[in-house]
């Protein structure tokens, strides 16, 4: 299949950038700025107060979520007042209290592994924060972002239609990565995006920033939704349930703090002491159980999902093969895709269930986690990880 990258805004078009206060943001109003551009920037504000105070004096870890915010948007302020920028703070703090921290915590009590950002961007960046923009009776030609990624539009229909959606590639800078954050952003909305950065490296971006003196280029990078700091104390509003910890056989090896606190895949902080290397195999909800097991034993032939969103609402009729990942960090693997015949319903599927079968075997498949499925590194689907096969 061919894809056509989309152009770019051009002067005189209405821009509104999402900004953060780093450095790919902030460029990236710099750049459209320079280019002519009518830009307009809008930060969404998600702190709400709600977590104690941690000691004071303390230093944070730069993240989304936390009491640096104040800070950020007093940083975008000033960037846009020196550039002459018309800029705007949109309160999304109710909607993502509801749709990113309560599902946060939903997910891992339920011994699934949540992904945050997936959430974020679907329901808040491109979601809520364009609600608000629309609101203050702002209308715009482009919203662009300093992600890494570009929309692009396949030169013939997909999965043998005639519809073209917009899409989701991959950028130049491919040790930056953030499609797979991005698969679940609707076609219709994405008509309207851009992502300038999309042809640029880090390093360069951070060679503009510093050339054109920015503030942001001295600012740490964000790395996580909410600072480790604060992981147990988003927990505190429920008493954590302590339970056995097993083996794959049964046998008892101790006791863990809450299921909340553990992830397939992970090996530190257990508290177990066993004679060779174990690793969380799976989590067992309803019995508030975490099962060990040695690393060979994480790997999987496949994998079930549901909750699928497509480019276009277009579903393929057949089973497709396509590179799949199963995490930001996991190397795309060819797969088969097909839908699950007779899905068993006390399986509470989202939608339909697909069923996807890895070339190779696949270490740690994470219920909750997501799989999205590339075409020569454009997005064409991608689903909720439900259960291994």
């Amino acid at each position: 299949m061919t894809f056509i990258n989309q152009d770019m805004p051009e002067a005189g078009d209405t821009v509104v950038v999402g900004m953060s206060g780093g450095v790919d943001s902030t460029l990236t109003a710099f750049l459209l700025k320079q280019n002519g551009c009518r830009v307009i920037g809008v930060t969404m504000s998600l702190w709400d107060g709600s977590l104690p105070e941690l000691k004071p004096g303390k230093p944070l870890r730069e993240s989304c979520f936390g009491p640096g915010e104040e800070e950020n948007i007093a940083g975008c302020e000033r960037f846009c007042k020196e550039q002459g920028i018309e800029y705007h703070v949109i309160d999304v703090k109710e909607q993502y209290k509801k749709e990113v921290l309560e599902y946060f915590k939903r997910e891992y009590r339920s011994g699934r592994t949540p992904n945050p950002c997936i959430r974020c961007n679907r329901m808040i960046k491109f979601g809520a924060l364009l609600d608000g923009v629309q609101k203050l009776g702002i209308s715009f030609d482009y919203f662009c972002t300093g992600h890494y990624a570009k929309v692009v539009r396949p030169e013939q229909g997909i999965f043998g239609t005639d519809v073209r959606p917009y899409m989701i590639a991959g950028a130049a800078d491919v040790s930056k990565d953030q499609t797979y954050f991005l698969y679940r952003v609707p076609s219709e909305i994405l008509s309207k995006v851009r992502f300038p950065l999309a042809q640029m490296k880090k390093k360069d971006v951070f060679e503009l920033a510093e050339k054109a003196h920015l503030e942001a280029a001295r600012r740490e990078e964000s790395q996580d939704f909410i600072g480790e700091e604060y992981f147990d104390l988003i927990f505190s509003d429920v008493p954590s349930k302590p339970g056995d910890i097993v083996d794959l056989d049964g046998h008892k090896l101790g006791t863990h703090r809450g299921i909340e606190h553990y992830t397939v895949g992970q090996r530190r902080g257990l508290g177990v002491a066993v004679n060779y290397p174990v690793y969380v195999h799976s989590i067992d909800a309803k019995n508030n159980i975490v099962v060990l097991a040695p690393n060979d034993a994480l790997n999987s032939a496949g994998l079930i999902a549901d909750d699928f969103v497509w480019p276009g609402n277009v579903e393929p009729s057949e089973p497709i093969e396509a590179m799949v990942k199963i995490r930001l960090a996991s190397r795309p693997v060819k797969a088969r895709i097909e839908r699950l015949e007779n899905p068993d319903l006390q399986d509470g599927f989202t939608g339909t269930p697909w069923k996807i079968t890895f070339a190779e075997p696949q270490r740690a498949v994470a219920p909750g986690q997501s799989v999205v499925l590339y075409d020569d590194g454009v997005i064409i689907g991608g689903g909720v990880i439900s259960r291994t096969i």
